[in-house]
């Protein structure tokens, strides 16, 4: 990976980053704001239902005392026929705004009943007195009943019905099932008395909680309030209303009405997905210990919603835009940064490839400039140094020669001299001798000017090495002809030769000559190495599309030093030799573009490892 493909990468992971831990706040900080203004919203809504219901109550409650004081319920009280007044509940109950009005004689019969007039006579249960109880007893039977609280946890007033005296005028309006000719409905009731001399008259009216009462909410935008009226056993979809008629997702609001029904307690959950979502509060309405309905309350989260989806579609927009400015910058940036580190990076394979003076150009005064500057200082140092390297390196190269080439013809010239001056004397003490003196001096120059003659040889060959002439060359043939050639010598010196040949060796260009050249002289190298015998091993192998080539000996092993010096011209570790053999080596497999390097230890043996391109 690129240093401009890391760096364009830490861009756009800054900015995403950024702009997701940014969205992230939005998006809480929105969910919160919107969490509290619902509930704000919903307490506002549940407490203007309370009032309302707190407002009907005491409406219902003086609609009903003022029919118990008025002198229409005092003749009815008085009177000992009241058949004629068989139809004065529902005058009465017109005149005062009341739905439900039963006028209920002191034995419980009902004298008039503006929602049912065909149960006149019939005797109003829930009105009769209690029979005879124990003290320990504190409540009616199915007939009584608890003054109960609107929501649940209101504070109950427990009563035990006639028998002990019901308190109507403190118990107020109550929640209670109402019979009705079509059905069962839930109302909001109140009792009052009207006592004439030993004649008692109970007025019972009240108003029914339906859609009219829920019509009478004012709800805010994206709010609905909905009752239900638990009337019956199980869940009844038509007994959840709403102001308009009646629920379309009746079924869908189960679950909450089922929750509120087995426990009842406020509580609050969320139904459908996306913008149809909704929260629903849900408030039991209860009548002591009796569920008689289940308010709900519900809240749109459609605004959240949009506001999310435009949070949403907002840092989307962002975080490509970001994006977009982060690949831009980071391209800018990389421009700066890598094109001079490019050069610089260009100079260098310039100079690795032998132009020492390669320099890089620069305008920038930033560290960049300050590294190019840097290493345009190198390169004119190393120029400077390699030009004082070299001509020490010359100086003592031609040093050296002159040292080995007079060393190497000090040893001949002494021999010529001294047969020399045998022969002069000869000549002039004992002239009749001189002949045979004579013949075994001119063998002896003879032998000498032929050391000479290839001492002169080998410096002339090290000086003036041939260029390679370029072919395909199997080295595992090579390989074998260069041990064939070897046998005789290797069987006398005790030495087991060894091939070990890679069979997928490719061929490899190069000088079959000087290869071939080579390869005996490590071959003679190895020999010498072991003169009590040991094993010789040539072995092949291919490597990165070239081929690598070893020769190793089990000898005596060379130390680290002496491996350094190893290719040095002139260096030799024998008694005898120019010590130039190994430097002929390395010359020739530097002019084959190849490597050549050596491995061994004190005991130990030593190999010659070389590498060369394939064809």
């Amino acid at each position: 990976m690129t240093f401009r493909t890391r760096l364009l990468l830490v861009f756009t992971a800054a900015v995403v980053a950024s702009v997701g831990l940014v969205e992230w706040l939005v998006f809480r900080t929105t969910r919160e704001a919107f969490e509290r203004a619902e509930a704000q919203r919903v307490n506002a809504l549940v407490e203007q239902f309370r009032r309302e219901f707190d407002r009907r109550r005491e409406a219902i409650v003086r609609a009903v005392n003022g029919i118990a004081a008025s002198d229409a319920v005092l003749n009815i009280a008085i009177a000992s026929d009241r058949a004629p007044y068989y139809g004065e509940a529902a005058a009465l109950a017109s005149s005062s705004g009341l739905d439900l009005l039963e006028l209920v004689a002191g034995d419980g019969a009902i004298i008039s009943s503006a929602e049912w007039p065909a149960r006149f006579g019939y005797e109003e249960e829930w009105l009769v007195p209690c029979p005879p109880i124990k003290a320990s007893e504190n409540i009616c039977g199915p007939s009584g009943f608890q003054n109960p609280g609107v929501f649940q946890g209101a504070p109950n007033q427990a009563v035990t019905g006639l028998a002990s005296g019901t308190d109507w005028k403190s118990r107020g309006a109550f929640l209670r099932r109402e019979e009705l000719p079509d059905g069962v409905t839930l109302a909001l009731a109140a009792v009052s008395e009207m006592q004439a001399a030993d004649r008692k008259v109970y007025v019972a009216g009240g108003q029914r909680l339906d859609r009219g009462f829920l019509s009478s909410l004012v709800l805010p935008e994206g709010m609905r309030v909905l009752l239900y009226r638990n009337l019956s056993s199980g869940f009844s979809p038509g007994e959840l209303i709403a102001p308009a008629g009646g629920v379309a997702d009746a079924q869908t609001l189960r679950p909450i009405i089922a929750e509120a029904l087995q426990e009842p307690r406020e509580f609050s959950r969320t139904v459908g997905s996306g913008a149809a979502a909704e929260t629903i509060r849900a408030l039991p309405l209860t009548s002591g210990k009796e569920l008689l309905g289940v308010l709900l309350v519900g809240s749109s989260r459609r605004d959240l919603v949009a506001v999310e989806s435009s949070l949403f579609r907002t840092g989307l927009l962002v975080a490509m835009v970001g994006i977009l400015v982060g690949i831009v910058v980071a391209y800018w940036a990389t421009a700066r940064v890598t094109r001079p580190v490019r050069a610089l990076a260009a100079g260098a394979a310039k100079v690795a490839a032998g132009n020492w003076g390669a320099t890089v150009e620069t305008t920038s005064t930033d560290e960049i400039g300050q590294l190019a500057r840097a290493f345009n200082r190198m390169t004119r140092e190393l120029v400077a140094q390699r030009e004082r390297l070299v001509q020490a390196e010359r100086v003592a190269a031609w040093r050296e020669l002159a040292r080995r080439l007079a060393h190497e013809l000090k040893n001949p010239l002494f021999p010529l001299q001294i047969t020399v001056e045998n022969m002069r004397r000869a000549h002039e003490a004992v002239p009749e001798q001189f002949e045979e003196v004579f013949r075994e001096g001119t063998g002896t120059l003879l032998a000498e000017l032929a050391n000479l003659k290839q001492i002169i040889g080998r410096f002339s060959d090290f000086a003036k090495m041939p260029a390679p002439e370029m072919q395909s060359v199997n080295l595992n043939d090579l390989a074998r002809e260069a041990m064939r050639l070897f046998e005789p010598q290797l069987a006398h010196a005790g030495i087991a030769p060894r091939l070990e040949l890679d069979p997928q060796l490719r061929p490899v260009s190069a000088d079959p000559e000087q290869i071939t050249r080579v390869l005996r002289n490590l071959v003679l190298n190895a020999i010498d190495a072991m003169p009590q015998g040991g094993a010789l091993t040539v072995r092949t192998a291919a490597q990165n599309g070239g081929a690598r080539m070893e020769v190793s000996d089990t000898g005596q092993g060379l130390t680290a030093e002496e491996c350094d010096r190893l290719f040095t011209p002139y260096y030799t570790t024998k008694t005898h030799g120019t010590g130039l053999g190994l430097a002929i080596v390395q010359s020739v497999i530097s002019d084959h573009k190849g490597r050549i390097a050596v491995e061994s230890q004190p005991g130990k043996g030593t190999t010659f490892r070389i590498e060369m391109a394939g064809d």
